[in-house]
């Protein structure tokens, strides 16, 4: 982190800062349109990201078919064989991701079950011979020993573990690499630090880090191992382009969320709205059959676990909210208690996402003073967390058991419903029912039915101004966490305070507002209507929680639209990741993509048998990913003018240095024959985008020689014309999944270049246009989210 200090310090741009020109904006979105990188005011900003502790250059994916000749050739001449070995292997790779993954949930489960456990029986022990100073000594000590494990993983090892993981693979399917966010070291520091993290009673979850886990997973698998130690065998071929490579981190996005909360559905349905830009029914049923591969895995433990093979694994790990012995029954006035949770959601939401978007800026100034800083950020949180947890339920009242309740009271194991803590025999302590446990543990408490009278009012503020600061303070220290678990307890705690105070009016159970509260929650920040509806149907077990679960949501989504973004989209904001979003701005309409290529350099091409000096020249003082091909003087149509220019296609940037590397030369100019180039290379060596110029040596004689790139080229690149508008150029972009888009001109003349520019996902940001055409922001623009 050191080495990038002083880089990332000339990025951050304060939130008050606002140059000349942004002063038309709304003012409600000025801290939002700010990133933590500083952009020049040009169109075409240089494509920085803060990627963990770096900020690093991105580029983004190939998600085009690139139809140039050897293609082409590639496809004409695959058997049906090949075709059906393609097809099977898509599906052997979406069984791996389910059953790995299944395995790795069970693996965290378990240690996470078994090191809390341990350490809450030895804090239960120390109380139980009321020596609470040497069990908060304790119970601090050990959380920081764990916060410290997951941190140092973190920060010394692989930064891009730390946080959630989920804003860079929605950005990653969007069409970004992200660098080092899949890579093995990355997947080994995220499983251990997320055992860390969470057995340390961090307000966090393991649901956020298992998609990152699983996503890791998928995109090993679809390359064949880490990066230094690739398998090249024949059959990964198939699997070594951009395109199936973002199938398969679907399917292991999907899985992750259905390993995080046994809900198969809700883990396709996830991936669908929330993370996937891009969709089809064939995607639809690998990652149905990856999520059930994880179901039928976790089924398997459990059982196993049942029998007490497991330690102490127990009732908790694995979440699962089973709340369908409890009869639902809707009256006509319930719908104005459901009706307050969804606004207190939505709004709440949006206050939590506004807050921690200010949590966050403040950390990212102290995470660039260096790794120590860091640390200690980490096990300061650690440590408050800690204290807090074990000196809090002091404060609450011992409650008498009911005699007529079935589940044991008190208790003082490692879980229950009715924990003893410093209460004599008979009583139990509400506060530390919720608190001095596992979060899984907490939640399944706070959800409990049939239990009216369980939790004070007071205990449940507590619990949830405790929940809100740990929510705020904890997402955004250097350890893998998750923003599902935190926001279902503070969900939780505001719904089942809700439940108390309704008691009298309605006939719901107290369990059943605290879901509903978690669920609109998180509906108000995450702003996820489907996927968490089906979700919680799968956590709770009860079908008749749909109506007013799907009206809940569906208020606080819109409540929390209103006011600011969603949690996720905020991040990728910060972050700088350059994502496209579904609907573009209304002002974009008034531009069009001319005027965009106007705002640019001009662009460069490329003839089709072109000079190695003038490639080399190009690949050298130039950054671009992408150059158009432009043959002069073809010979036209019957009925065109002679002497045409012809625009051939566009050929990449990794290709040129693979022609370089080669040493594909031609002593004069001329075109190829199709077996030339098939001799020199093959489709799946273009598919990757190894290597760099300044990796080339070319010497003085074989500068004055040339290239053939017509093979090379694809030949049916995207292209639109220069009066189509912004707004539609970028719902193209981005459905098409492109990375460049070709602007031709609109009239055919002589003298006319065939083509006008080239439109990359930098382009069309919102925020880089703005930047420069200043006079398109109306103070009354908002933008819409649907």
């Amino acid at each position: 982190m050191e080495e990038n200090s002083s880089q990332l310090a000339e990025a951050i741009a304060s939130p008050q800062t606002m140059e000349a020109g942004e002063e038309e904006r709304d003012p409600e979105n000025v801290s939002l349109q700010q990133p933590l990188l500083k952009r020049n005011r040009t169109l075409s900003s240089n494509p920085l990201a803060i990627i963990g502790a770096k900020v690093s250059y991105i580029e983004s994916l190939d998600y085009e078919i690139n139809e140039n000749d050897l293609f082409k050739h590639d496809w004409r001449s695959r058997s049906k064989v090949q075709v059906l070995q393609y097809i099977f292997l898509k599906w052997t790779l979406a069984f791996l991701v389910g059953l790995l993954t299944g395995l790795i949930a069970t693996l965290i489960n378990l240690a996470v079950e078994n090191i809390a456990g341990y350490k809450l029986l030895a804090v239960v022990g120390f109380i139980e011979k009321k020596r609470y100073l040497t069990g908060l000594a304790y119970f601090t000590g050990v959380n920081l020993v764990l916060t410290a494990f997951a941190a140092v993983l973190c920060v010394c090892f692989a930064p891009t573990a730390a946080g959630p993981g989920i804003p860079e693979i929605k950005a990653y399917l969007n069409g970004i690499d992200t660098p080092n966010m899949f890579g093995a070291t990355t997947l080994i520091v995220k499983i251990f630090g997320s055992i860390g993290a969470v057995a340390a009673g961090l307000d966090l979850g393991k649901e956020g880090p298992l998609v990152h886990i699983a996503s890791c997973i998928a995109s090993l698998l679809g390359q064949g191992g880490p990066d230094n130690y690739r398998l090249k065998w024949r059959w990964l071929r198939y699997f070594n382009n951009d395109r199936d490579r973002r199938d398969i981190i679907t399917c292991g996005a999907s899985s992750g969320v259905c390993a995080a909360f046994r809900a198969p559905v809700g883990g396709v349905l996830f991936a669908l709205e929330e993370v996937a830009t891009w969709w089809r029914s064939a995607l639809l049923w690998r990652t149905f059959f990856s999520t059930a591969v994880v179901v039928v895995v976790l089924r398997a433990f459990i059982e196993l676990c049942n029998s007490g093979k497991c330690g102490l694994f127990g009732r908790g790990g694995l979440i699962m909210f089973d709340v369908s012995d409890v009869t639902v029954s809707y009256h006509v006035m319930d719908i104005i208690p459901v009706t307050i949770i969804g606004i207190l959601g939505g709004v709440l939401g949006s206050l939590y996402n506004y807050l921690l978007h200010k949590v966050l800026r403040l950390y990212n100034l102290i995470n660039q003073k260096g790794r120590m800083h860091k640390l200690l950020l980490s096990l300061s949180v650690s440590i408050f967390t800690s204290v807090c947890l074990y000196c809090l339920p002091f404060l609450a009242k011992c409650q008498p058991c009911d005699p007529s309740i079935t589940e044991a009271c008190p208790t003082n194991g490692r879980s229950g419903n009715y924990k003893q803590f410093n209460c004599p025999k008979g009583y139990y302590n509400d506060l530390a029912t919720l608190l001095l446990t596992t979060n899984d543990d907490a939640v399944r408490n706070v959800f409990s039915s049939n239990t009216p009278k369980e939790f004070q009012p007071a205990s449940l503020l507590i619990f949830f101004a405790l929940y809100c600061v740990l929510g705020l303070i904890t997402f955004g220290i250097a350890v893998p966490s998750g923003l599902f678990l935190p926001i279902i307890l503070m969900g939780s705690a505001y719904g089942r305070l809700l439940g108390v105070v309704m008691q009298s009016y309605t006939k719901i159970d107290q369990g059943l507002y605290a879901v509903l509260g978690a669920a609109s929650l998180m509906a108000g920040s995450m702003r996820m209507t489907v996927s968490l509806c089906v979700i919680f149907l799968e956590l709770t077990n009860n079908l008749l929680l749909l109506p007013i679960t799907m009206i809940v949501l569906l208020i606080a989504k819109t409540v929390g639209d209103s006011f600011n973004p969603s949690i996720y989209d905020i991040i990728l904001h910060l972050k700088g990741l350059p994502f496209l979003d579904a609907n573009p701005e209304p002002w974009m309409r008034n531009l069009t993509v001319g005027e965009l290529a106007d705002a640019k350099s001009p662009v460069v091409t490329l003839c089709g048998v072109e000079k190695v000096s003038r490639i080399v020249d190009v690949l050298k003082n130039t950054t671009y990913n992408g150059f158009p091909v432009v043959d002069e003087d073809v010979v036209p149509p019957v009925g065109q003018a002679t002497g045409a220019t012809e625009l051939h296609g566009l050929i990449l940037r990794a290709h040129l240095v693979k022609v370089l590397k080669k040493k594909w030369f031609l002593q004069e100019k001329r075109r190829t024959e199709e077996w030339e180039v098939r001799e020199k290379f093959t489709w799946v060596e273009l598919a990757e985008r190894e290597g760099n110029i300044e990796d080339v040596a070319v010497t003085r004689d074989e500068m004055e020689m040339y290239v053939d790139l017509h093979p090379l080229t694809n030949t049916t690149p995207y292209t639109v014309v220069e009066s189509m508008s912004v707004a539609k150029a970028m719902v193209l972009f981005r459905q098409v999944g492109l990375r460049h888009m070709l602007i031709v001109p609109k009239y055919q003349a002589a003298g006319v270049p065939p083509v006008v520019g080239i439109l990359t996902r930098q382009d069309l940001r919102a925020y880089n246009i703005l930047t420069a055409f200043p006079h398109l922001a109306r103070p009354n623009s908002r933008e819409k989210r649907n």
